[in-house]
């Protein structure tokens, strides 16, 4: 049930001073999405734009949960849950599955024609509760797993083809693009409501529709977004394939951000 669900996931969260005051995760998202309105200009349009870009790349994808566009008036419109975050800001909780087959390079070689290979991996850790963090405007263990990311792949920011983000809520996406270096902090709105993000952008996000559009299976998430770099990286992503794909990155969070583990992919 979705009672059932919320409790589990709170889990993930402060249970000291959040759970215990009844704070959920979209609560503490809203908190998020606020400061950085406050501290950047970041406007409700923008968050709302990031929900629309999914949906309209979730409508391309035959394993998407929501395979539907949505209006940005529609978004704006939609049922208020913690302000300023409406329903059409939040990812639903999704039944689904799904598998990686992990290989050494001799063996990936002998069992397929096209492997793909994880080139970067790293994670990195922040407080679980937001009042023992340094900012609510941007999400430290983003920014410390990418660093590290990218240095073990050898690459920068501005090499990465498309990435799939932990977008469990739209303002979510915002602070992962720019923790994760595709723009300066306090642009991730601006660069949205610009195109950037879409398909055939400077950098595309979740082509897959997101957890947003495609859906949050929560344990399988993070093998989800694996699953669809290599799909993209193969040229077999259909109607959503981002233009000659040759590096994706998969950025998964845990909670509000106490966690996030990012995996980097490049074709043969």
């Amino acid at each position: 049930t979705t009672s059932s669900a919320m409790i589990a996931l709170m889990g993930a969260g402060d249970q000291e001073w959040e759970a215990f005051k009844g704070v959920t995760f979209p609560s503490l998202y809203a908190l998020m999405a606020r400061r950085h309105m406050a501290e950047y200009g970041t406007t409700i349009e923008q968050i709302s734009q990031v929900a629309v870009k999914s949906h309209n790349n979730a409508s391309l994808n035959p394993y998407a949960q929501f395979p539907f566009k949505v209006t940005l008036e529609q978004v704006m419109n939609s049922p208020l849950i913690a302000d300023p975050l409406r329903l059409l800001h939040c990812s639903p909780i999704t039944d689904g599955a799904a598998a990686v087959v992990l290989a050494s390079e001799k063996v990936a070689k002998r069992l397929v024609d096209d492997p793909i290979w994880i080139i970067g991996s790293s994670m990195a850790t922040d407080t679980i509760a937001l009042h023992d963090r340094k900012s609510l405007s941007r999400i430290d263990s983003t920014i410390i797993a990418s660093k590290k990311a990218y240095k073990d792949a050898k690459i920068k920011p501005e090499d990465i083809d498309f990435a799939e983000v932990h977008d469990c809520f739209s303002i979510a996406e915002i602070l992962a693009i720019e923790g994760l270096g595709f723009c300066k902090p306090g642009e991730g709105g601006k660069i949205t409501e610009e195109g950037e993000t879409e398909i055939d952008g400077r950098i595309p996000i979740n082509p897959s529709g997101g957890l947003k559009g495609k859906g949050h299976p929560v344990g399988a998430t993070g093998i989800a977004q694996a699953v669809e770099a290599v799909l993209q990286l193969r040229g077999k992503a259909g109607r959503r394939q981002v233009k000659d794909a040759e590096i994706g990155l998969i950025h998964n969070l845990g909670g509000s951000g106490a966690t996030t583990v990012i995996n980097i992919f490049e074709r043969d």
